[in-house]
């Protein structure tokens, strides 16, 4: 080892290493825990009919928090599947960082409300939150039915339409998002609208005109043939989604 004093060399008794104030930084090093942020607010569960007998449910829920001083006996959360008259219809277990769930009902057009929770013990629900109620879908359509039509952009994710609607008095996002659309299109219930509700419009990233045009297709063969039949393609009538996908416009 060279002693930087005198410039000579001298016999170290043990290994000679750089203390950890003398090592150079290097510009990729991590620490060895990484900390996401933390989640904030109450807890917040969300579903929505994908099709007549399956429910859709997403969660943002702080699980660090809750389970800080306990945890499941079963090491899963819970979702539980409520009729309308309170009776349980089906559970299952779940990840609790996956985030989201789909859950088979039975009932086309019946009612729903979904909770999600822990047992601990093995006997002893938890609660943590409840959804809004979900209205299922018909398993047919209907001859003559009045339609809420929306334009809803791919690049909203549903955090953020959620956060967008949150202080909505609970009723269906897509519905909500077709009365707004509609009320921006006509010029006495445009002036009528609120800053909130512009800027809900604004974060769509579509112009009125763009809504107007997805709209117009829909709006002409209302009661066609063609209309229901797309229309049972959309809704999974036999299948989840369109065979060739969603488009620009579904419609078109």
């Amino acid at each position: 080892m060279a002693d930087k004093s005198t410039n000579d060399f001298r016999v170290a008794n043990g290994p000679v290493v750089r203390g950890k104030a003398e090592q150079p930084a290097r510009p990729f090093d991590l620490p060895d825990v990484i900390e996401l942020p933390a989640l904030t607010g109450a807890p917040l569960l969300f579903a929505v009919a994908r099709d007549p007998r399956t429910i859709f449910t997403y969660w943002n829920i702080d699980w660090a928090s809750i389970f800080e001083t306990t945890a499941p006996v079963d090491r899963q959360i819970h979702l539980r599947v409520y009729r309308d008259d309170g009776t349980e219809e089906t559970s299952a277990a779940a990840e609790p960082m996956s985030g989201n769930c789909y859950l088979p009902v039975s009932r086309p057009r019946g009612t729903y409300r979904v909770e999600i929770g822990y047992y601990q013990p093995e006997n002893q629900w938890h609660s943590v939150v409840r959804s809004e109620e979900v209205t299922m879908p018909p398993d047919q359509i209907a001859d003559n039915a009045a339609i809420d039509v929306a334009t809803i952009p791919f690049h909203l994710t549903f955090q953020r339409l959620i956060d967008l609607f949150r202080q909505s008095n609970g009723d269906a996002l897509a519905e909500l998002i077709s009365r707004l659309q509609k009320r921006a299109l006509t010029a006495e219930e445009s002036a009528l609208l609120t800053p909130q509700e512009w800027e809900i419009l604004q974060a769509m990233n579509l112009s009125l005109d763009q809504i107007e045009v997805e709209r117009r297709p829909f709006l002409a063969h209302l009661n066609g043939p063609a209309l229901r039949r797309r229309a049972e393609e959309v809704l999974g009538f036999g299948a989840s989604s369109p065979k060739g996908g969603f488009g620009e416009s579904s419609w078109s």
